[in-house]
């Protein structure tokens, strides 16, 4: 309870704001978690990146996350799927 009317109203704000960031963080976090077992799981393609940047522009655009952090987390995403294809075919195919 606060001392006065807005500080009532502040605080109602705050809870509706704070309801809302988490939803936006968990919806990202589940989007990034799916993401990264495609990757480990070797099916990262042009469509992995392309959902992966969606949701971190989501995001972003909705101030879960800093814009910054987003590109960088992008860049480090394609890195990784770069990689994992790099070292699927410098394996010899099995005969």
């Amino acid at each position: 309870m606060g001392h006065s009317l807005s500080a009532d109203k502040r605080e109602r704000q705050n809870l509706k704001r704070r309801h809302r960031n988490r939803g936006n963080l968990i919806t990202l976090r589940k989007a990034m978690k799916g993401i990264n077992a495609d990757i480990a799981a070797g099916k990262g393609d042009a469509k992995t990146i392309a959902s992966a940047s969606k949701a971190l522009d989501r995001a972003a655009r909705k101030n879960a996350i800093p814009k910054k952090r987003a590109d960088r987390k992008k860049s480090r995403l394609a890195l990784a799927i770069n990689r994992a294809k790099a070292a699927g075919q410098s394996t010899p195919p099995k005969s």
